[in-house]
């Protein structure tokens, strides 16, 4: 979405330009490294359980909090959010994210919104991984006007009519909820110990550091 934006230039940025697999075995080649990256009017930060172990990685952060510095806007997708809380760049913001982590904002000094996506100043965060296209699409009216945002709405059809209504807790069945709250049980509780650990370390950084 934000590539469609008029004259975008847009970098994938990791540790190293070695290839990354996502958790389900799609491998993206990232153009630029923490070494090389050039300054970025824009950050965004995708989720999936891939951001647990981001949560430990003070290098990534180091770099989050370096880029970030200068950027006109910070956003995250899905739990990407929590990478940003880690990074110290939530405190005191209104934030989201996806439904089942929402709740691990708090532990960042940030205020949990249950929204599909949450502005707050320079700061915009998106919930759960579909919701990355309303963000986007906020971020390019806000950029280039709501003309252009409207252009690439409808360039790529987005019109969500979705074959069920279970797209978030508040409309699935309460059954359904509970069974896959089950099934991610494992995950989460060592995700709750990643933010558990960056909470702490966050809290001897200090306001401004």
């Amino acid at each position: 979405m934000l590539a469609r934006l008029p004259d975008a230039e847009v970098h994938l940025i990791a540790r190293s330009a070695a290839p990354v697999k996502t958790e389900h075995g799609l491998t993206m080649l990232p153009t630029a490294t923490f070494a090389d990256a050039p300054p970025l009017d824009l950050v965004c930060v995708p989720g999936g359980f891939g951001v647990n172990a981001l949560l430990d990685d003070e290098e990534t952060l180091a770099f989050l909090r370096r880029i970030a510095a200068r950027a006109r806007y910070v956003t995250s997708v899905c739990t990407g959010a929590l990478v940003l809380g880690a990074a110290g760049l939530l405190r005191g913001k209104r934030a989201t994210t996806h439904w089942a982590s929402l709740e691990f904002l708090r532990a960042f000094g940030a205020e949990p919104v249950a929204e599909r996506v949450v502005v707050d100043g320079a700061v915009i965060t998106g919930a759960g991984v579909t919701a990355g296209i309303d963000l986007a699409l906020r971020i390019i009216a806000e950029i280039a006007g709501p003309r252009v945002a409207e252009r690439i709405q409808l360039m790529i059809e987005y019109d969500p009519d979705p074959p069920f209504n279970a797209g978030s807790p508040r409309v699935a069945e309460p059954a359904l909820t509970a069974e896959l709250r089950a099934a991610l049980a494992p995950r989460m509780e060592a995700r709750a110990e990643a933010v558990r650990r960056a909470a702490k370390r966050l809290e001897g950084r200090g306001p401004n550091t």
